[in-house]
């Protein structure tokens, strides 16, 4: 499967000279999804795994399929407000924003070891937060997924420690 093909990119969005890599366009290729989803469990498959943490919004998709497949928990990192029960956050500075994630302590079981799955990794903040959340509350990090990374941000500098793996990177904009 030549992913490279199937992400859309998106020039200038969403402001000037940013190249955005539109992952939606996976979701409506069924044979590029399925090939993800197949990755993820050959990469994941013989690791020690108690559960997925899925990283609002694209990640939930992924995370949910990856979570139904290996028979584990799902649990979600959402945008601030979002969630009913009492909540850990985590701030963080985007690439071209800042925002607040947040999980609900309930969810979070201390010693489990957790998947962080996202849809791409930029400079790795959004990851960063959503592990420092995992450790407050006493679970480990037991690697995190993307299916994009762009290691031209640097994103091995914050997140490097949790092993991060990607399907396809793009070395520049």
């Amino acid at each position: 499967m030549d992913l490279d093909k199937a992400i859309r990119k998106v020039p200038n969005f969403p402001k000037p000279g940013i190249l955005f890599y539109d992952i939606t366009s996976i979701f409506t290729n069924p044979n590029a999804f399925k090939f993800c989803l197949g990755e993820m469990l050959k990469k994941y498959n013989t690791k020690d795994v108690d559960a997925v943490i899925a990283v609002e919004s694209r990640g939930f998709l992924l995370g949910a399929c990856f979570a139904e497949k290996r028979e584990i928990p799902l649990v979600l990192a959402r945008k601030k407000g979002k969630l009913p029960n009492t909540t850990i956050s985590e701030s963080y500075a985007l690439e071209y924003g800042e925002a607040t994630l947040e999980i609900q302590t309930i969810d979070i079981e201390p010693d489990n070891k957790y998947l962080i799955i996202d849809d791409l990794i930029a400079t790795g903040g959004t990851l960063q937060a959503t592990a420092r959340m995992i450790e407050r509350a006493g679970g480990q990090i037991a690697g995190i997924f993307a299916i994009i990374g762009l290691p031209f941000l640097n994103y091995h500098e914050k997140i490097g420690r949790y092993n991060p793996v990607t399907l396809i990177d793009y070395d520049s904009e």
